[in-house]
């Protein structure tokens, strides 16, 4: 949450030969409700082999990046499907970094709407420190923390797409 990975994400489907797919939002189509109301009225395990469900079938698909929830990596095989099935990146964001993305936009994010500024701060490290370790199961890691305006996101998305060797196609994109 707050890493970047939407904004990442549009950023190569409007400027390469990919396109995204951000798995939340696939799960809220497929099912036709949203996440929160997933979790509410199914629970977590529910949620969770849904979207299990949706990984694989996403992983089938070409020429296509896809964005997943924080939490994702961290259940069943899905680090190890993830990485079968294409390459895998770590947008690895500063604590200080996702605090400030998180405290302007917490209103619009139910499962941090009410938390004070230190409880955020004290969200964000116990979720790190429990997803690191399927984090860094990824293939690459990628700094985050350069995602916060227009020139931050094409400068990124070029370190990104030579990191990865994905050709840019929009003109107005330059290395």
């Amino acid at each position: 949450m707050g890493c970047g990975k939407s904004t990442l994400g549009k950023a190569l489907d409007r400027s390469t030969e990919l396109q995204f797919i951000d798995l939340d939002n696939y799960i809220e189509r497929r099912f036709h409700a949203n996440i929160r109301d997933i979790f509410a009225s199914r629970g977590e395990e529910a949620f969770r082999d849904m979207e299990r469900r949706m990984l694989e079938e996403v992983s089938q698909f070409e020429d296509t990046v896809v964005g997943c929830g924080g939490g994702t990596p961290c259940f069943f095989d899905n680090m190890e499907r993830m990485n079968a099935s294409g390459t895998t990146v770590w947008l690895n964001a500063s604590t200080d970094r996702l605090w400030e993305r998180l405290r302007v936009g917490r209103r619009r994010r139910p499962l941090i709407a009410a938390l004070s500024d230190d409880e955020l701060r004290a969200f964000i490290d116990e979720q790190l420190a429990i997803r690191h370790p399927y984090y860094t199961r990824a293939q690459y890691e990628f700094d985050a923390d350069w995602l916060d305006n227009a020139e931050m996101i094409d400068q990124s998305l070029i370190r990104f797409t030579d990191m990865l060797r994905i050709p840019l196609t929009h003109p107005n994109i330059k290395p």
